[in-house]
């Protein structure tokens, strides 16, 4: 078997998706997910211009030579536009052969550990009304874990409360002021708790907003309200800064949506300072590396956590299902969702029920593309919102 064709889609049936599809020539074809969020385009050239050309007469089985020919072969090497072209290529691979061997994916990665997949959804409101109403749909949902975001009173817009991209020119500009942030939100907690009990798990997520010695005040704060997890409370890059706040706070923590590879973890699992590996399929190089992650992190009682937004498309979400299922260490999956038209263009097998997710039984990632569909619905640029503090500063946490 040979690969020749492979071809980019990129498609905007209302968020921008990046489709990497490969063709063999026994009819063979595979997905791929090399969504970037607000870099959508760059990823599409990167996979075009310069992977395209190298995968044409391969031998689509060979993945792992693949991946390491591809990580290692530019010189360049990491980062998330790099990273999310890699992913691409292995998941189509690993569709394909999968589909070959006439299985679904989890059973070429071991097995099912699990009968299914326990997710969360995202609850948010601009204010306790709205975020409890917000709470009780995603209860009839089904869903059995919340995240929690609310709005912070005086800031006339938080990202993480609004669900949609500014689609347009130049990014919305978005209110900050970090004192606001830590008085309101354990009063939040406190408030969700009165309201909805104390063994409904919830979640929160401070997008990197806060420095180690802020997020550790906070993870204190919350301490009473028995948090799942408290997810990137500082930024990521800084290591370091995890040690002082595990040293004050034994509120569990996620971290990793925006690292690439598993050098980015290192000393965070080597030392246990976090809880979660939060980085997705999409955006980590694929299957095959962040299997590796969660191996590496297994070892240090360290649980998964895969990235799960909407901008990781129906192809990302179910190379994610299908290694929830497979890997002994999984913790839980982040799930928001997708709308009917985009259910219509990405039709997969992956099924949500109760809470919980299950990747299907059809062979490869069970997923497939309406490529008339798509390009009926092209690119529309939208970038996420930048935080500025009341004196116009740019927030550089």
């Amino acid at each position: 078997m040979k690969i020749v064709a492979a071809k980019v889609v990129v498609t905007s049936p209302g968020r921008n998706f990046v489709t990497l599809k490969i063709e063999t020539d026994e009819g063979v074809t595979g997905l791929g997910d090399a969504t970037l969020n607000g870099r959508e385009l760059a990823v599409a050239s990167y996979l075009t211009d310069h992977v395209v050309p190298l995968l044409h007469g391969t031998d689509p089985h060979r993945i792992e030579d693949t991946w390491q020919s591809l990580y290692r072969g530019a010189y360049w090497r990491r980062g998330p536009v790099t990273m999310a072209a890699i992913a691409a290529v292995d998941v189509a691979l690993w569709d394909i052969k999968a589909k070959v061997a006439g299985l679904p994916l989890y059973q070429l990665l071991g097995g099912k550990s699990r009968d299914r997949v326990r997710t969360y959804g995202h609850a948010h409101g601009n204010d306790l009304p709205h975020l409890f109403d917000s709470v009780r749909a995603r209860l009839a949902q089904g869903y059995k874990s919340i995240r929690i975001q609310t709005g912070i009173p005086g800031l006339r817009k938080v990202y993480g409360v609004r669900s949609t991209l500014d689609q347009g020119n130049l990014p919305v500009v978005e209110d900050w002021d970090t004192g606001a942030y830590l008085r309101h939100v354990p009063g939040v907690f406190e408030a969700v708790r009165n309201e909805f009990g104390p063994e409904l798990p919830l979640l929160h997520d401070v997008h990197h907003r806060l420095t180690p010695i802020q997020a550790a005040k906070l993870g204190k704060d919350l301490e009473p309200y028995d948090l799942y997890w408290l997810e990137d409370c500082t930024p990521a890059e800084n290591q370091d800064g995890l040690r002082l706040v595990r040293q004050h706070t034994t509120t569990p923590l996620a971290l990793g949506e925006v690292f690439n590879t598993v050098f980015d973890y290192q000393t965070l699992i080597q030392q246990q300072l976090i809880d979660y590996v939060r980085s997705s399929v999409t955006h980590f190089g694929g299957v095959t590396a962040l299997r590796k992650l969660f191996d590496f992190a297994a070892v240090h009682q360290i649980k998964s956590a895969i990235h799960g937004p909407e901008d990781i498309s129906p192809v990302g979400m179910a190379a994610g299902i299908h290694l929830d299922l497979a890997i002994h260490n999984f913790g839980i999956q982040e799930y928001a969702g997708y709308t009917d038209l985009t259910n219509e263009v990405f039709p997969h097998a992956f099924t949500f029920s109760d809470g919980y997710l299950h990747p299907g039984e059809t062979p490869g990632i069970g997923v497939e593309l309406n490529e008339e569909l798509a390009t009926a619905h092209p690119y529309t640029q939208a970038y996420l919102p930048v935080n500025r503090l009341h004196d116009g500063t740019v927030h550089d946490w």
